[in-house]
């Protein structure tokens, strides 16, 4: 007996298994078939009901934790009644010996097949656990059409896991796999029902089930059609499948209840736009950097209209005016403006370049808080002729961001949607001010470090841009003052854009055609915003609340800033090295210096006295005339400081005190 059975009558591989992609919790977002177009997916025995264990023992194999793989009782009684009655009445094959069958798609009724039946039993008993051979009979029993396993019958049957079942569900799972085409519930409802109280009723003889539970799992109704398997963030699954194609499970930080929740508003939202228009949504918590939900596209599988195959929370896109804060944060830490600065809205010309506002009109005088809630383009080219375009992309890049530029060199149009970037980076963006200037970069699997973006501007300066932001005029309905926001159109009505964040969470919306044709009359106000606002409806019952300013924080009105800061005048920048402009020399850019002493020494050069010095955006020295001073020592960590003379240039430099 020990040479007829050993290692090598075991298969050398069993079947493969669905690819499964799971939630923060353990819930199935998606499964895939196996290579053949079967549904199979791994159960964990401690996941399945016990009841229905127990009934599928009883009634397949009830010597199945006594017998060795074989069960000669039965297969004398079974022997017994076939001579008697000239036909097979009951099987004797045992739970092991149908699991040989199962892996080796083998029949029953051959001798031959029997016998080979019998010598792998042998062989799974001797080489695994009694466990081990009822998960596999649990992966691989066959429910009927392309659905094989526990978990793939449940799912497709009920629209469950198996962990917790009716007694008319699991009497129903315990009949199937003997004849699951036959049986099949959506075809054969009758027969199904048939076999399921069949079950039942021997169950009750066997004591499993009391008479009073099986009179009622009688009356239970057969499931009569297939539902389909869960395919929450499709394009997400598939990303990360692709990413690492050999592993079975994925886990990833997304939320299947509010994916499941945000998914069918943004079809609808899409659906109101037009019979092309997709749309693509983000939603993360910037404190940890998790993605929570995420949808490519309205509708996976419509490849035609909508194209839904596309990811559009990676598409290139113009992000319109969504960089326009992240402008203004980097103004603020230069020292050019303020939130309460006056900046001319007028007629300019840069070269053959003269931008205009969306509207076309001109405001005159206006302040930099409210040519950002009204989203201006003159005031913000600019800055950005100030701040230099090269200065920009680069703060893009701290962020970690993939970014295009159609014309290779970076130009003055980047502040109004120039450059191409994708969803998911604006929201990472938008989650780094959210968090100070810098964050957790987002990432979607468990178990994975977000790792931090580099600081792309200064706490004050961060906090200065969502106290603008919370300040915008909200859609009609939606609470005022909750959402630091900003909406954003591309040329030609080809992207409508909405991100915003609150205390906790950064959501980002986009919609427009996959192929980039215009939308027409399609505006980032009009169509993201609101459906930016739905979406935290349905993330949360509140918004919480954004912090409090830094320390640092300058908060006052135009008349009682600084001279410079009270009228925004382009003079010379440290891109334009204009002959007077005042140069930091001491310290460095980039210097890191010993902490110790109560003040910090400046040496400038150039520049028009009397300076006026920064200290992460805080005021901490005035009326300087001389090329060499001190200032009070800022703290250890980052700090950036910035000079501005009597003519309003600036120098920059950002040191580390230890």
């Amino acid at each position: 007996m020990e040479a007829w059975i050993d290692a090598t009558d075991l298969p050398p591989t069993l079947a493969d298994t669905s690819v499964e992609i799971r939630d923060r919790t353990g819930n199935l977002l998606r499964a895939y078939t196996v290579g053949d177009g079967i549904w199979r997916l791994t159960p964990g025995l401690s996941a399945v009901d016990d009841t229905f264990l127990a009934m599928l023992v009883r009634y397949e194999d009830k010597r199945f934790w006594q017998h060795h793989g074989i069960d000669p009782l039965a297969m004398s009684r079974a022997a017994a009644q076939a001579v008697w009655n000239g036909r097979t009445i009951s099987g004797g094959s045992t739970l092991t010996m149908q699991v040989a069958r199962l892996i080796e798609d083998g029949s029953t009724g051959k001798w031959k097949g029997k016998l080979r039946q019998i010598r792998l039993a042998l062989a799974l008993e001797r080489h695994l656990t009694k466990d081990q051979i009822l998960t596999l009979y649990l992966t691989h029993a066959p429910y009927g059409g392309n659905l094989e396993g526990i978990r793939a019958a449940t799912l497709a049957w009920l629209g469950k896991e198996p962990h917790r079942l009716t007694p008319a569900e699991a009497a129903l799972l315990v009949a199937l796999p003997q004849s699951p085409e036959a049986r099949r519930p959506d075809r054969h409802p009758e027969r199904a029902k048939a076999a399921r109280d069949r079950v039942l009723t021997r169950m009750a003889g066997a004591e499993i089930l009391p008479q009073d539970q099986v009179r009622s799992a009688q009356y239970a109704r057969i499931p009569r059609h297939i539902r389909p398997f869960p395919q929450l963030a499709a394009h997400l699954a598939d990303r990360v499948r692709g990413s690492a194609p050999d592993k079975h499970r994925h886990d990833l930080t997304i939320d299947a209840q509010l994916q499941a929740s945000l998914e069918p508003i943004l079809a609808q939202a899409a659906r109101r736009s037009g019979p092309r228009t997709s749309a693509a949504l983000v939603v993360a918590d910037h404190q940890t950097g998790e993605i929570l939900a995420s949808i490519g596209s309205p509708a996976y599988n419509n490849a035609q209209a909508r194209q839904g195959f596309v990811d559009m929370t990676q598409a290139i896109r113009s992000p319109g005016s969504t960089l326009k804060p992240l402008i203004y944060g980097l103004a603020f830490d230069q020292g050019l403006v303020h939130p309460e600065t006056l900046i001319h809205d007028g007629p300019v010309q840069f070269g053959r370049y003269a931008p205009r506002n969306f509207d076309g009109q001109f405001r005159g005088d206006i302040r930099v808080r409210e040519a950002l809630q009204d989203s201006l383009n003159i005031p913000m080219i600019k800055l950005t002729n100030v701040l230099g375009p090269a200065r920009i992309m680069d703060a893009l890049s701290r962020t970690g961001a993939d970014t295009r530029l159609p014309g290779g060199a970076p130009g003055l149009a980047i502040a109004l949607g120039g450059v191409g970037i994708n969803l998911q980076d604006l929201v990472q963006l938008y989650a780094a001010l959210a968090q100070g200037g810098h964050g957790p970069g987002l990432r979607a699997r468990l178990h994975n470090e977000a790792p931090h973006t580099k600081r792309v501007v200064s706490d004050v300066a961060a906090w200065h841009v969502g106290d603008i932001l919370v300040g915008l005029a909200p859609p009609p309905g939606a609470p005022r003052g909750a959402l630091a926001y900003k909406t954003g159109t591309s040329y030609g009505h080809r992207d409508a854009w909405a991100i915003g964040y609150d205390g906790r969470h950064v959501i980002g919306v986009w919609l427009g055609r996959a192929d980039g044709t215009p939308v027409p009359g399609a505006f980032g106000g009009d169509l993201a915003a609101p459906l930016l606002f739905r979406a935290f409806g349905r993330l949360k019952p509140d918004f919480e609340p954004l912090p409090p300013p830094p320390p640092a924080t300058l908060i006052m009105g135009a008349a009682g800033l600084p001279q410079p800061l009270q009228r925004f005048r382009p003079r010379g920048t440290r891109f334009t090295e204009a002959p007077d402009a005042p140069k930091l020399l001491f310290p460095p850019d980039g210097a890191i210096l010993d902490r110790a002493g109560e003040t910090v020494t400046l040496k400038v050069r150039g520049g028009r006295a009397p300076f006026l010095v920064l200290a992460n955006g805080q005021p901490v020295a005035k009326g300087q005339r001389r090329s060499e001073f001190d200032i009070p020592n800022p703290g250890t960590g980052y700090s950036t400081l910035v000079i501005v003379d009597g003519a309003g240039q600036s120098d920059r430099v950002t040191v580390r005190l230890d």
